[in-house]
């Protein structure tokens, strides 16, 4: 019995302290959106029947996209414990052939195998068979797996705005002389110490964040009961989806415009599935079930209740229906909510562009980790670009309700390729029966769709600008993927094979000269062009020479024993070794070493563990030589390829290649990363 009671103890610790802890992390964007929901819609001199109807709505839709898409199915979609739409995408890309660059495939046959790719050994469907055979379906795919890294990025502009501008708004209710330029200027100076704050990471202050969210998650329903009681005890018969109908059927049109507004209720549920990397799934049901989404029925049902009896002070913002005695105390939880959650969101926004950029999808930026226990803490120097965005949105915009438009079509979006990227994988990994992907995809395409199309109307009224940010960030990543995937396609056409390598070594004129050299490689079958210009220009090569590929992986993580893979390659003294990575893997090597000092250890225990001997050179021999290689010099060689754009090439070729060029010579390598003097 004591220790069944031993076992149930630590159970409920390993579950229920990190559900507590989602709540400063992962729910802050969802938990706070009743700030800004009812002040976004466009309401029109709205009647009791009115508010029912948008209440059961947004209970709906809580329920279905919260409760049963994401926490009952789209956390079991994830990659090894990384979720969001690419992770998606990783996962059906090892499932079944539907890559695009050559780089991020499959393992040649003399390498080891990384144990997460396992699976690809798993018969394709025909539903994947078609998106291996068309390289068409096999683009559009990856388009949605970009256009959702886009909206996130876009989500992480605009929810920071939206929170803090409406958490603030509350000066405004008790001192009426408080201006909106006054409330955009606040709110403005608080993101911009945010953003200056966040190189710092949030180690020394992050055990504050989940009390600060759970006094805001365990109060504002503790308000919403006041107003139910008080103001209307029958408001939960709005539960019953006859009440949706009936306001459609009452406001037509309008009705349908309002679902732009209705959508925001489900705002940071996306956020469930993006950060599941930095909990477990089942710590992120317990704390959504138990405690987000009772909140958020508790504290709309209240608010709605307060608005059927006071049906004017929609635009008023969260703060009317706040009694006065807890005002003060509420305004003060709600501007450190939101604090809160803006800080967590542009973390995640940060994290997104990272793990963009590991996978070559995205010109490369200096990405720091500000924390050494957690991956998903990250910072970008350039983070000014993204605070120049907030800010501009904040006193660009002024009126949520404007920025709520832009929102709205960021959030619904990402929901929409979300679900057609899980019905691929109920499809093409699963195996669902026909008749419950039907059961899945239909309605929710169908109500997602809805939502889609009422937001489209909000785009000249705000909903522009992630669509300007999201196609401007798309087509960065769209000429960095074509420029990449043709640099690929000449490297592999001109490649130095090993025969060819040993030709050139045995010319006359070229030495072997002492020391130790590193030098870079792009492609992974095969050794680069430049190779042969080296030979030729400098007569010679190191004695020890060690060709270095980093290889970004489309898996979350890569094992450490199979980080750096070391390969014997036929002439003397030259070796292989490819550093591995997945998509939220820190850069740095492990334990603050430097490339050389890793890069020799394992290359000594491959000769020492090696049993291939294709030559005469003993074990202690070949460590020996290595040794007195490393004693004499060690030289780093990285060639620097460029495209040349000539008069015959296309009109498009003309204009992508040349952007790619202008991109590639403002990014940063990923060498210096990796402790390479460059």
């Amino acid at each position: 019995m004591t220790s069944l009671n031993c076992e149930q103890v630590g159970n409920v610790r390993k579950n229920i302290f990190p559900a507590y802890k989602t709540l400063g992390v992962v729910f802050g964007g969802l938990v706070t959106s009743p700030l800004y929901v009812y002040p976004s819609m466009n309401l029109s001199s709205p009647t009791e029947a009115d508010y029912l109807g948008i209440y059961s709505i947004m209970f709906w839709t809580l329920t279905l996209i919260g409760v049963v898409k994401y926490v009952g199915i789209a956390l079991n979609a994830d990659d090894h414990g990384e979720g969001g739409t690419f992770a998606m995408y990783s996962v059906l890309c090892r499932h079944a052939d539907i890559g695009i660059l050559p780089s991020k495939r499959g393992y040649s046959e003399e390498e080891p195998l990384l144990h997460e790719q396992s699976a690809t050994a798993i018969r394709s469907s025909k539903l994947g068979k078609f998106f291996e055979r068309s390289i068409t379906a096999r683009r559009v795919l990856l388009f949605m797996a970009i256009l959702g890294m886009c909206m996130l990025i876009g989500d992480g502009i605009l929810t920071p705005a939206i929170l803090v501008l409406s958490a603030i708004d509350g000066l405004r209710g008790p001192f009426p002389s408080v201006s909106k330029p006054v409330v955009e200027a606040l709110s403005a100076a608080i993101l911009i110490g945010v953003f200056l704050l966040q190189k710092y990471g949030t180690s020394k202050v992050s055990f504050l964040f989940s009390p600060i969210m759970a006094a805001w998650t365990f109060n504002t329903p503790i308000v919403g009961i006041y107003s139910i009681i008080r103001y209307y005890p029958g408001i939960f018969k709005a539960i019953s989806p006859h009440y949706i109908v009936h306001f459609f059927l009452r406001n037509k049109k309008q009705g349908w415009q309002l679902l732009g507004g209705t959508v925001l209720c489900i705002t940071g549920a996306e956020a469930m599935f993006a950060d599941l990397g930095h909990f477990s799934k089942k710590a992120i049901q317990i704390a959504f079930l138990s405690s987000i989404y009772p909140s958020l029925v508790l504290t709309y049902v209240g608010k709605t209740a307060y608005l059927i009896n006071n049906v004017n002070d929609f635009s008023d913002g969260f703060y009317k229906f706040i009694p006065r005695p807890v005002y003060w105390p509420m305004f003060v939880i709600a501007t450190l909510a939101a604090i809160v959650a803006s800080k967590s969101l542009i973390s995640a926004t940060f994290s997104v562009i990272k793990q963009s950029v590991v996978l070559d999808y995205f010109p490369r930026v200096k990405v720091v980790h500000t924390s050494d226990q957690k991956e998903g803490e990250v910072y970008s120097p350039k983070n000014y670009i993204l605070m120049v965005l907030c800010v501009g949105v904040i006193l660009g915009f002024g009126c949520g309700k404007e920025i709520g438009n832009a929102f709205g079509v960021v959030i619904i979006m990402v929901m929409l390729i979300t679900t057609i990227m899980l019905t691929l994988v109920m499809i093409i990994i699963w195996r669902t029966p026909p008749v419950f992907v039907r059961m899945f995809f239909i309605p929710f395409v169908i109500m997602e769709g809805s939502y889609v199309s009422a937001v489209f109307t909000k785009i000249p009224e705000g909903g522009w600008l992630p669509f300007a940010v999201s196609m401007i960030l798309a087509l960065i990543m769209f000429v960095w993927y074509y420029g990449r995937q043709r640099k690929i396609e000449y490297e592999m056409a001109n490649k130095i094979t090993l025969e060819r390598l040993g030709e050139l070594l045995a010319m006359p004129e070229v030495q072997r000269v002492p020391g130790l050299c590193f030098f870079y490689n792009n492609i992974q079958d095969g050794l680069t062009p430049i190779l042969g210009h080296y030979i030729k220009n400098m007569s010679s090569l190191h004695t020890v020479t060690i060709f270095v590929t980093l290889r970004y992986l489309l898996v979350s993580k890569v094992d450490q024993r199979e980080r750096i893979l070391i390969k014997r390659l036929r002439p003397r003294g030259v070796y292989q070794c490819t550093i591995q990575y997945g998509y939220v893997t820190n850069l740095s090597l492990k334990g603050g070493e430097d490339l050389v000092t890793q890069v020799m250890r394992c290359l000594k225990q491959h000769i020492a563990m090696s049993t291939d001997r294709r030559s005469s050179v003993s074990t202690e021999e070949e460590i020996a030589n290595l040794e007195a290689a490393s004693s004499a010099e060690v030289v780093h060689v990285r060639g620097k390829m460029r495209f040349y754009v000539g008069d015959n090439a296309s009109c498009f070729d003309k204009v992508m290649l040349r952007f790619y060029e202008f991109l590639h010579s403002i990014c940063r390598s990923a060498l210096p990363t990796l402790g390479m003097p460059l």
